[in-house]
């Protein structure tokens, strides 16, 4: 290859659209899916309505949601296009109406349900990106984007808020549901763990197996105070047979010796029993009635809610669950018996990049909460005053706005994150890129954390070995290699779980068995 067809593959390469091209695929991606599988989550918003005596219920179920392109609401009502540059120079917000369809519903499962009022109504306005799908200089070629002002050599990639120019951090994180093992010193003395960040729909638990000194294994998750010993939660989750849980974990005799221990130090025998000191645990002092509910819930709620799939039965979802805490004593087990090696933390591999539009999707999702309880407190208030119920009066548009704005606006981002989004330096051109290729990694920047700033042989080709600041943030904040492609999520998860069934494999919830489930 010469170095003119060098130059000409390095020219296109290096285009407008690439060098921010991780940025548009992932903000298209939730505008296309991820704001509607928000609103199917949530599917629809109930009331405290018809909780009085002869009193019908209402609840509102909500459809199909839209964004269209961004326009600005002169002082004398009309709604005009609005392009990035004019959003710059009057220091407004770069952002698009987003409608939804939405229905009153009265009536229960006894009485015949009715729609009161159905309709779809403008539910706030989501600041766009400027250079994605829905950006009104999508598709302009160079002489129009000259002629209304823009940079034709502009990468795009950022939202304008109040006439400031803001891109999202790609932020780097343990990738979530898949089993880490690693080992610990407590006390003097070195325990084996394995963990998993289970994640599902915004919600993160953190899951623990540990082995402790006496070679017992303790299990603990959200909302349990202390640990849970792992037979018990086995048993409480379904697997009773001493014979079974040993096969679970593995056929290897050493560990087997390993689980008959915990076996012979195991307080309860059957599933009833291990509920029973589960609700114990979880509501002391309450009735028994209470604690078995509530153990119950708990169970189901909090630990491995990455495991829940829609369609499937909650005792297979409970067996799934066993099988996959069985995963995680066998990952301690053979990192006590020196099987394995520990995981590494800052292998890319067990790694994984947020970027736009996943933070977005967390954004829309709070957002969309907020605006849920506020309906619901307007429904209730029409109800009392005896008020004609109708989408229309009780949807606040302005709720969800402020709700979406507000953080891109200040960088404080949902969960506590704090310099999410940041001012584009604008010093010059390749300052430019360089931001907006930019990553940075959760962990405080007042600890030393050597082995996280430390280059890895793993970040070849992903991570520039150089572009890193100086100081307090060395190593924490990185930059993507020159020629870094970001790939995307599985965009039909259920599609592919089909195919690997349909191909043999083992391990997929809801398809073909029910085996311990994969990692991730």
């Amino acid at each position: 290859m010469d170095i003119e067809d060098k130059r000409t593959i390095s020219r296109q390469y290096f285009s407008r659209e690439r060098l921010a091209e991780h940025h548009f695929r992932s903000f298209n991606n939730f505008l296309d899916r991820g704001m509607q599988q928000v609103v199917d989550e949530k599917a629809t918003i109930d009331t405290d309505i018809g909780d009085k005596e002869g009193e019908e219920p209402v609840y509102v179920e909500l459809g199909d949601v839209r964004v269209v392109t961004p326009r600005v609401r002169e002082a004398d009502g009309s709604e005009e296009l609005l392009y990035p540059q004019e959003a710059r120079l009057r220091n407004i917000t770069y952002s698009a109406p987003v409608f939804m369809e939405m229905a009153v519903i009265k009536g229960g499962e006894e009485e015949e349900e009715r729609v009161v009022d159905q309709t779809e109504t403008k539910i706030g306005r989501m600041p766009i990106m400027v250079g994605s799908k829905k950006c009104n200089i999508a598709n302009f070629t160079d002489p129009d984007l000259i002629e209304i002002g823009e940079d034709p050599a502009d990468p795009g990639g950022y939202f304008i808020v109040n006439g400031s120019e803001r891109v999202l951090m790609t932020s780097e994180d343990l990738a979530p549901n898949k089993i880490l093992a690693e080992t610990d010193t407590k006390y003097g003395d070195t325990i084996e763990i394995a963990k998993t960040f289970s994640q599902r729909r915004g919600y993160r638990a953190l899951v623990l197996c540990e082995r402790t000194r006496d070679g017992l294994l303790e299990v603990s998750f959200p909302s349990v105070s202390g640990s849970v010993n792992f037979v018990t939660l086995v048993r409480a989750l379904g697997l009773e047979s001493d014979e079974e849980i040993v096969h679970r974990v593995s056929d290897d005799p050493e560990v087997v010796k390993f689980m008959l221990e915990n076996l012979e130090a195991a307080e309860v025998q059957t599933t009833e029993e291990a509920i029973e000191t589960l609700g114990v645990r979880v509501a002391s002092g309450q009735g028994k009635n209470y604690q078995l509910k509530r153990a119950n819930y708990v169970i189901d709620r909090y630990l491995l809610p990455h495991l829940h799939e829609e369609g499937i039965p909650d005792e297979d979802v409970r067996i799934n669950k066993a099988y996959y805490l069985c995963r995680m004593a066998e990952a301690c087990f053979e990192l006590a018996l020196e099987r394995r090696d520990a995981d590494d933390k800052d292998h890319y591999a067990n790694k994984r990049l947020k970027v736009s539009g996943d933070l977005m999707r967390d954004l829309f999702r709070t957002a969309l909460n907020k605006l849920a309880r506020d309906v619901k407190y307007q429904l209730e208030r029409a109800n009392m005053r005896n008020r004609q119920l109708s989408v229309s009066t009780v949807v606040r548009s302005d709720v969800l706005t402020e709700r979406l704005e507000h953080p891109i606006a200040t960088g404080n981002w949902v969960g506590g994150r704090s310099g999410v989004s940041q001012l584009v330096d604008r010093t010059d051109y390749m300052g430019v890129l360089s931001h907006l290729r930019r990553l940075r990694s959760p962990l405080s920047r007042s600890q030393p954390h050597f082995e996280a700033r430390d280059l890895h042989a793993t970040q070849w080709g992903r991570i520039c070995p150089s572009e890193t600041p100086e100081g307090p943030n060395c190593g924490l904040v990185k930059n993507f290699a020159q020629a870094m492609e970001l790939s995307q999520n599985v965009e039909d998860e259920q599609k592919l779980k089909q195919e690997l069934a349909g191909m043999g494999v083992e391990g997929i919830p809801g398809f073909g068995g029910l085996e311990a489930p994969a990692d991730d």
